[in-house]
């Protein structure tokens, strides 16, 4: 990892209210895109176990979903310098999934996106592709960050190599690319879910690259009023 990704880790973890805040909204975020009903208070009070915890009427999914994600965002942040790898993203599923599918591997049965019109690969197939596409990860990266992890991001949700919990764990690889090269995290709002969705459904790297650049920017600025001094792209 280099001494900025260290860096920005460092101050996250050190700022408490920042900290909670990255956590909350990108639980709360994520798994409201893919349909949770838990509102944000309710997120904050089942993953930080808040003294004033607030009565959570919720299916225990949704309830394992946000504690789960919490962890999934725990070990990544502990984890930032790893190297993408089969393995890894296994690890992050396996978070991401505990208590709800017993999920530990890419997955061997076909699956099916709901409300999409692409059909992800035959499961024989995933290895393959999951394995060029860490490979170009190593190999052919762009120049622009952002291009970069949007490529990646795209093709990692087509391959969809699990059963479940291929969005949250895309998004998690997100924020872990982000911090390993010490730029600030990005947390995709409930609020562009359609213009994600578009942006994945037509492969639109250009499109999504600028929304995560954008994102990037404005937690610059709300990392600021926590006291975090960054600037762009880490500099």
């Amino acid at each position: 990892m280099s001494i900025k990704g260290k860096t920005i880790i460092n101050k996250i973890k050190r700022n408490n209210p920042y900290f909670e805040d990255l956590i909350t909204r990108s639980v709360y975020h994520s798994n409201k895109i893919e349909g949770s009903t838990l509102s944000y208070a309710e997120t904050y009070s089942i993953i930080f176990d808040n003294k004033n915890k607030i009565q959570v009427k919720a299916d225990p999914r949704e309830v394992f979903e946000a504690v789960n994600l919490k962890y999934a965002m725990n070990y990544i942040m502990n984890n930032a310098d790893a190297s993408i790898s089969i393995s890894f993203i296994e690890k992050i599923a396996t978070f991401i999934n505990k208590n709800i599918k017993d999920i530990d591997k890419i997955r061997k049965t076909q699956v099916f996106i709901t409300g999409a019109e692409h059909i992800p690969p035959k499961p024989e197939e995933v290895p393959m592709l999951l394995s060029k596409l860490i490979y170009k990860d190593t190999k052919d990266r762009e120049e622009d960050i952002f291009d970069y992890i949007a490529r990646f991001h795209i093709e990692f949700e087509h391959i969809h190599p699990f059963e479940d919990g291929n969005g949250r764990t895309g998004r998690v690889l997100i924020t872990k690319e982000l911090l390993n090269r010490g730029l600030a995290p990005v947390v995709i709002p409930v609020e562009k879910r359609n213009d994600y969705m578009e942006y994945l459904a037509k492969r639109d790297i250009t499109k999504l690259s600028k929304m995560l650049k954008k994102l990037n920017e404005e937690e610059i600025e709300r990392m600021d009023t926590f006291g975090i001094k960054l600037t762009k792209k880490g500099k």
